[in-house]
Formats: structure tokens, sequence, C-alpha cells
């Protein structure tokens, strides 16, 4: 049974053009994510190549970082979604945040609102959780739910994971026609509850209900008469 059907069915074409001129609400997400102290117009003027005086050096490479995430996710639709990939959007995504970035952490980490403490990964385990989500016979849709949740909860890097999931989510998506998740300001105090609740007690449902609900974007395609 397919519990998350395809909500959107693009071409490649539709496709790309909603990535295009969504992704710098994507990369505010990822710092609304993280709690930065950034907004949306500060966010697309820094992505403009524009100095922002207001904002802390910090949160300005982490909107370039999530920036480079995106070119190389754009520049690289076509490439199988491997192990190894994943770990690129982490480079990118982490570069000058983290102990380390773009490789698994060899040590535990805490998450601020929980006592969950997730822990280290096993790099086979990792590898081969990662390849059953890949290759698991479902949706595009249902793919990138599983794929966000495990990372989030898993932390398998040393910073960057919600960021890193949520790209690599949408890696699965974009090239799929099936749609766009980023989560706007008017959901992300409820998606912070749902995923604390995940957290701390592992279990995701209503966590990918709500993700599939009001997380995913996409372009309306009328449906043609046979």
């Amino acid at each position: 049974m397919i519990h998350y059907p395809d909500r959107f069915h693009m071409t490649p074409e539709q496709s790309l053009f909603l990535a295009k001129k969504k992704w710098d609400e994507n990369v505010y997400c990822g710092m609304r994510m993280e709690n930065r102290n950034i907004t949306f117009p500060q966010t697309k003027t820094i992505l403009q190549g524009v100095n922002v005086p207001s904002v802390q050096l910090d949160d300005i490479q982490a909107v370039l970082n999530m920036r480079d995430a995106w070119r190389f996710l754009l520049a690289s639709l076509d490439e199988p979604l491997t192990f190894e990939y994943w770990c690129k959007l982490n480079e990118y995504i982490a570069r000058n945040e983290a102990l380390e970035w773009g490789k698994l952490r060899t040590g535990s980490v805490g998450i601020s609102g929980t006592d969950y403490l997730p822990p280290v990964p096993v790099e086979a385990q990792v590898r081969a959780e990662f390849a059953a989500i890949m290759t698991a016979d479902v949706t595009a849709t249902e793919k990138a739910l599983e794929a966000f949740t495990w990372g989030a909860r898993g932390q398998f890097f040393w910073d960057g994971n919600k960021r890193t999931s949520m790209t690599l989510a949408n890696k699965i998506l974009v090239p799929a026609g099936a749609g766009l998740m980023t989560i706007t300001d008017k959901h992300m105090e409820q998606f912070n509850t749902l995923l604390l609740h995940y957290y701390e007690t592992g279990e995701k449902e209503e966590l990918k209900d709500f993700l599939y609900t009001n997380a995913i974007q996409g372009i309306e395609t009328p449906v043609k008469e046979a």
C-alpha cells in the first residue's frame, strides 16, 4: 500500500522551473530550521551578492553554503543519488561550520530541546540504511519523506543535518517532477514541535503527514482526458 502518493506530476521543464524559482525560499527555510536570526529579505539580498552588515558573518556563511549546495543540486539532477552524493551535499552545507564536513561524525552530539542522543553512526550500517531507502519500491514523495526523517533523527554528520536532509529530499523530488520540499514561516513552529516529538519517541508518521500536507509545493497540471 502506498502511504504517500505523489501530489504533483510535473514535466522536467516545470520541475526545473519551480526549483529555480523557489530555491531562495528553501535556503531561507534552512536558516529558520536552524533558528538563525535572519529574515527572508536579508537572505535574498545575500544570495544576490550584496553585503548585509546587520547579519552576522556565520549566518552569511550558512546562506552561501546553502546557495552552493543548491547550485550543485541543480547542476547534477541527472546524477545518481549515492551515499557519496549525500555526503557531498553535507560538504557544501556544513563547510566551515562543523568539526568536519562531508564525513560521518565520529563522536557524540546533543540536540537542543530534547534529551535524545543519536548514536554514533557506523558507516556500514548507515550505507545499508541509505541504500534501502533509495532502492525502495515507493513513490518519490514517500522516499523523500523517509529520507528526510531518517537523516534528521540520525544526525549522521557533525552539523547541518536538517538542511542536508531537506536538500537530499529535494534531490529525490525534483528530478521525479514530484515537487519541492520547503517549510514556510507559517508552519515552522508546528514543524519544530513535531520534530522534537519524533526525536524523543522515534514515531515519525505524524511528522511525515505534516510534511506531506504542508511542505511539498508544486505546479498543478490538469489531468488529460482519455
